[in-house]
């Protein structure tokens, strides 16, 4: 018997020390089968206290009066499938007739209390079918990747959303995309993920870094321009527009369109064009755009009207030519002058860091989510790298990017440097890296997201 304490005295406190310091481990050891039995237990009672239920069937009812029975209990969502993650719990629902979606989203926070769980989202798999998705612990405090991702051209993972899955960046779905934060926001962070997913792919990356290049430059092995001033950038975008025309030139030679030619061999962007005669695709990466879109003097608007019209050719026009956007910024509204409103309009994809004024917010999500503009404004300093992410469905997440340092990012860089594809409209641009930089054993991460 005192085997037997000592013995549960030890896992308890295993347990706790677990839970304290390494919450994932606590939640696979112990918690998803603690929690799972809990569900099970408490499921029909939490329905009814929720109001998720339905009053029985007429013919239940007819069926128990005729029989003299008691009258049947209500009746709650049934439960399909329970399904264990290393996060938390998924939980697949058939609605009875009369429920709605939306009546599982008004009810996530009470029933995250009643299952003594960290998070609870839903969302609608397909008609009458929901998955609740519940999260045994603060996921974004210490984030950790899976170790295993979905692979898909042109889709990287870059972070992990409050719910334990993967946030990925799409540009196939997605193709141009904002991304805003303040200073210390985790804003370059988020960037250097972007960066290291996109560089084992084949794609080109193209850079415009008006701080003198102090975010991009030290990555330049893997990009195939970068521009470090306003003047550079304006060059460089005026380039990007020459090179969409040719890619739409040859799309327009390939597509042959008779009535020999099946509907599927039809090009219509460079996706549809047979590899060997695919045109590269190309990511630019736009690190602050406020200094684009400033000027003081006549010859600078005339420099700054020219490169937001760039940047609105290859935002209204690039997706078909593969020429994919993401524009950074510490600020984004309407005071940087005309044609930036227009410019938002086409960045489907948005993503807000910690910001310093609600115009911003607005800016991000006023025209697709207005909810989440106060959960953006709300996220607070001391969690760097939190982000609220949306798009033009009018979903959003909130997401937590992995810390990347900046030598992590460069040996990523490096070791991919090979797979930079040179272009000829891009020559000019091609950032002189001189010698190859060595790869340095980077510092263990943080896990705090810078």
């Amino acid at each position: 018997m005192t085997a037997f304490t000592v013995a549960l005295v030890l896992v308890v406190a295993a347990a706790g020390l677990l839970r304290w310091r390494r919450p994932a481990w606590y939640w696979l050891a112990f918690g998803v089968t603690l929690a799972a039995l809990r569900v099970l237990v408490r499921y029909r009672s939490v329905m009814d206290a929720c109001g998720l239920t339905v009053p029985p069937a007429r013919w239940r009812l007819a069926l128990a009066r005729a029989t003299n029975r008691p009258i049947p209990e209500p009746r709650p969502p049934r439960i399909r499938r329970l399904r264990p993650t290393r996060t938390g719990l998924v939980l697949r629902l058939k609605l009875r007739p009369g429920q709605d979606v939306f009546d599982i989203a008004a009810a996530s926070d009470r029933l995250r209390h009643s299952f003594s769980m960290f998070g609870v989202t839903s969302r609608e798999v397909r008609s009458g079918v929901v998955e609740v998705r519940m999260t045994g612990y603060d996921v974004l405090k210490r984030v950790q990747m899976p170790a295993e991702t979905e692979t898909r051209a042109m889709r990287v993972p870059v972070a992990l959303r409050e719910d334990g899955s993967v946030h990925y960046r799409d540009y196939r779905a997605i193709p141009h995309a904002l991304t805003l934060g303040a200073t210390e926001s985790g804003k370059s962070v988020y960037q250097r993920n972007l960066v290291a997913g996109l560089a084992p792919l084949d794609v080109a990356l193209v850079g415009i870094d008006c701080k003198q290049g102090v975010e991009l430059f030290p990555l330049a092995r893997r990009f195939s321009a970068l521009a470090d001033s306003p003047d550079t950038a304006a060059e460089l975008l005026d380039a990007l527009v020459v090179r969409m025309a040719d890619v739409y030139r040859l799309i327009r030679t390939q597509q042959s369109i008779t009535v020999d030619v099946p509907d599927a061999e039809i090009a219509a962007d460079i996706w549809d064009l047979p590899d060997e005669l695919r045109p590269t695709p190309v990511v630019v990466l736009v690190d602050e755009v406020a200094e684009l879109a400033l000027y003081a003097t006549k010859e600078e608007e005339r420099r700054r009207d020219r490169i937001i019209t760039a940047l609105v050719r290859l935002a209204q026009l690039g997706r078909a030519a593969g020429i994919y956007l993401e524009i950074c910024g510490q600020r984004f509204g309407s005071e940087l002058g005309k044609g930036i409103t227009m410019l938002r309009a086409q960045l489907t994809g948005r993503t807000a860091h910690r910001l310093n004024d609600e115009t911003s917010a607005n800016m991000a999500f006023g025209d697709i989510a207005p909810d989440a503009v106060l959960a953006a404004i709300q996220i607070p300093a001391d969690l760097r790298g939190l982000a609220i992410a949306g798009d033009a469905s009018g979903g959003w997440h909130r997401i937590r990017a992995p810390h990347t340092s900046l030598r992590q990012a460069v040996n990523l860089c490096n070791r991919y440097a090979d797979r930079t594809p040179d272009l000829p409209e891009l020559a000019p641009f091609r950032p002189s890296t001189g010698a190859a930089t060595e790869l340095v054993p980077s510092a263990k991460a943080s896990p705090a997201t810078a």
